[in-house]
């Protein structure tokens, strides 16, 4: 059974109308509407909230049908390059404060920070992009 009508089985079983799952999962009434249609898929948050609320075991409703399985997989895969674009970042973000600290320390002027800055946020853009598009080549 996909999980579309399997979801709209077990509202219906519930005696519940859209609306009162959708206040319960926290969406709104259009996305269960379209998760019950099969025009979209609940994300893994929304999953675990359906699970509950229905008493259907999570297992149940990743895995009884393969395209959710798929777009958990995917959500992850991009929580997990998201989350390196975010370290890499920060990581950016403190080597330029400690450049910026360092040139006023010694004297320097604010352009000949944004100067020496400039190579350092490039570099760290071009981390970020290896970084992601190595995520996506090790996940193939």
């Amino acid at each position: 059974m996909d999980i579309s009508s399997m979801l709209k089985d077990a509202r219906h079983s519930a005696g519940m109308t859209q609306d009162q799952v959708a206040q319960k999962v926290m969406v709104s009434r259009v996305t269960v509407s379209h998760w019950e249609n099969g025009k979209s898929l609940p994300d893994i948050v929304s999953l675990i909230r359906l699970s509950d609320l229905y008493g259907i075991s999570l297992d149940d409703l990743v895995k009884g049908d393969a395209k959710v399985m798929e777009k958990v997989k995917n959500d992850a895969r991009n929580a997990k390059i998201n989350r390196n674009i975010v370290l890499a970042t920060a990581i950016l973000a403190v080597i330029v404060l400690i450049i910026y600290l360092v040139s006023m320390i010694v004297g320097g002027s604010f352009k000949e920070f944004c100067q020496a800055a400039v190579w350092w946020v490039l570099m760290g853009i071009g981390l970020a992009a290896s970084i992601t598009v190595g995520q996506k080549k090790e996940d193939k």
